[in-house]
């Protein structure tokens, strides 16, 4: 029997509200909402302010002596190349492989606690990984519905966030502790979309307030709910990678050029010698941005043909962008390949046109 799929804390807000909604990861979360979908959701994001319910996302604490040197060991990102309160991106790579389990963020709140938050999907399978490798002192929490998380994204965020009082003074990444009518809440300088954002980690059962609140002081900036097709079109625009998309097992980090998050001076990390042995070896496929040249939206799993109509790759995420109103995508294409190429997507049978790009495909301000 299929399980039923988990809700998050604000599901009662999403229903009130008309969301449209799906299964995410064993989530029900919501897709978008009425008076405008995916197409307003994007534009108040990039023009305002947008809030998102993404308490999907999972939550563990790994703690006890020497935390984070255990977890700096695990993941592919130096730790050391930051300090706390700081939070850092990083990848959980097969060992064998160096196919990505996940990518993650992790909050390195001290030497003895770091806060880990993978991919809803994926969380259990991180959580076994570091049970398993955890040496005697250190354990491993799962947190996923001990707390919810909020995005706020856009122009606006920081006005949006400082009408609650929450601090908007970090630097990206950073993130402090803070008190909201009582109730601690995490604010961490980051986001998804490209936008000058945060992202609220409260208390699970604090969460409905927060959003409430939220979406009080977002609305003299005309700012909306947004759900998690917005966040996928944004997302796409900047060239970020999805899980299970543009990383997986069997798209390692070299073919992602996801260098910059592989502290390759690290002594350990799993996957770290298959990793450099593809490396090494050569001949993979990379990433690359597609710009549709004619009309039509790119999909996934979409072919990737040059001009004599040879395949040549494969598209792994694809959509309409919402600001340029073309189809874009990111795709593995065979080395060889160069920016600025013409090359042809097999969109169900019909030749789409598109030029080879480096995202990001839009540019915005997140000073």
């Amino acid at each position: 029997m299929t399980a039923e799929p988990k809700t998050s804390p604000l599901h009662d807000r999403h229903v009130a509200l008309g969301a449209k909604l799906a299964d995410f990861g064993g989530w029900q979360m919501p897709i978008e909402y009425p008076g405008g979908g995916v197409l307003r959701e994007h534009t108040a994001v990039r023009e305002r302010v947008g809030i998102f319910d993404v308490s999907h996302l999972g939550k563990a604490l790994v703690s006890g002596p020497g935390a984070a040197d255990f977890v700096n060991s695990c993941f592919t990102n130096d730790l050391r190349k930051v300090a706390p309160p700081k939070a850092q991106y990083t990848m959980c790579l097969d060992d064998a492989t160096a196919g990505v389990v996940d990518d993650l963020i992790q909050y390195f709140t001290s030497e003895d606690e770091i806060f880990v938050v993978p991919n809803a999907a994926n969380t259990a399978e991180v959580v076994r990984l570091l049970q398993a490798a955890a040496p005697e002192g250190i354990e491993i929490t799962d947190q996923h519905t001990e707390y919810g998380i909020i995005a706020v994204q856009g122009p606006k965020a920081p006005e949006v966030v400082a009408a609650l009082g929450l601090p908007t003074d970090l630097d990206y990444m950073s993130f402090r502790v803070a008190q909201w009518e009582g109730r601690e809440v995490i604010v961490l300088r980051s986001g998804y979309t490209g936008e000058k954002g945060f992202e609220l980690v409260p208390r699970w059962d604090d969460t409905p307030a927060l959003w409430d609140a939220l979406v009080e002081a977002m609305a003299p900036y005309d700012g909306l709910p947004c759900g998690l097709g917005a966040r996928d079109t944004l997302r796409t625009e900047m060239g970020y990678p999805l899980h299970g998309n543009d990383l997986s097992l069997d798209i390692t980090p070299n073919m992602a050029r996801a260098g910059w998050a592989v502290g390759r001076g690290k002594d350990a990390f799993w996957g770290k010698e298959a990793l450099q042995r593809q490396k090494d070896a050569g001949g993979y496929r990379l990433t690359w941005g597609l710009l549709a040249t004619g009309r039509g939206i790119p999909r996934t799993h979409c072919a990737v043909k040059d001009a004599s109509g040879a395949v040549i790759g494969e598209v792994t995420s694809g959509t309409m962008s919402p600001t340029l109103k073309q189809g874009i995508a990111l795709a593995l294409l065979d080395r060889g390949v160069a920016e600025g190429d013409e090359v042809v997507i097999d969109v169900r049978g019909r030749d789409l046109p598109a030029k080879v790009v480096k995202p990001p495909f839009v540019q915005v301000e997140t000073a």
